[in-house]
């Protein structure tokens, strides 16, 4: 378990105003402390960390009054070292878990989205369908465009829109992921398409924010403007 040094001062600063369980805060040492150890509750427990509370304390103690502990500091730093690396272990293992699944979700949408009237497949995999077909200019990838657009998951949880912001959206169009790239190219100012857009052409298994690695992403994207 990771705790900063700014935590561990706080500790001992928990430590130093004592015990007051079933007392009355009547101090402002014991009000200070009572308040710092709520602060340290809550960080241990969404660290979601079994520990002993009781230890914590002795380990406290005998380590601010120079008593005997029970590990040396390299012990302690190996056993740190060890937990620290199981649980990562653990955490790589969960997301392997969640990027296969949703690349075997992803493929299983896209094979049968792929044949649905009105559905286009570039050679790239990426699918898309006009809703509505404008009659302005088309973007290069150099340009900068004006975009209104929502996305969701695959389940329909919307991530990001600017619709929601009321604010519609301005960037360089090769500096989007390349499905945005690729697909906003095909359309007309005045156009709105929707994109299904595979982890290859998206975020990929890296994933980010609500994005889960390997997530198949669907966009709806009206083209406002280029620049």
């Amino acid at each position: 378990m990771r705790i900063s040094r700014n935590v561990s001062v706080v500790l001992a600063a928990a430590f130093l105003c004592g015990p007051v369980v079933g007392a009355e805060l009547e101090t402002d040492a014991q009000k200070l402390g009572y308040i710092i150890g709520m602060d340290i509750g809550n960080s241990l427990k969404q660290q979601n960390t079994d520990i002993d509370i009781d230890t914590l304390i002795e380990a406290l103690r005998a380590t601010y009054s120079g008593g005997e502990l029970a590990m040396t500091p390299e012990e302690a730093q190996a056993i740190r070292e060890e937990f620290v690396a199981s649980r990562q272990a653990e955490a790589q293992a969960e997301r392997d878990t969640m990027a296969a699944a949703n690349a075997a979700e992803g493929d299983q949408f896209m094979l049968e989205n792929r044949v649905k009237e009105g559905v286009v497949v570039t050679d790239s995999g990426l699918q898309y369908k006009v809703v509505e077909m404008g009659d302005g200019p088309q973007p290069a990838a150099t340009d900068r465009v004006t975009v209104h657009y929502r996305g969701t998951l695959l389940n329909g949880q919307e991530f990001d829109s600017s619709y929601s912001r009321n604010q519609p959206a301005t960037f360089q169009l090769d500096q989007v992921i390349p499905g945005w790239t690729e697909g906003v190219q095909l359309m007309p100012v005045g156009s709105k398409f929707m994109f299904y857009i595979p982890p290859n052409l998206g975020y990929g298994e890296a994933g980010g924010g609500p994005i889960g690695p390997n997530s198949t992403l669907i966009f709806e994207v009206e083209l406002l403007g280029v620049e």
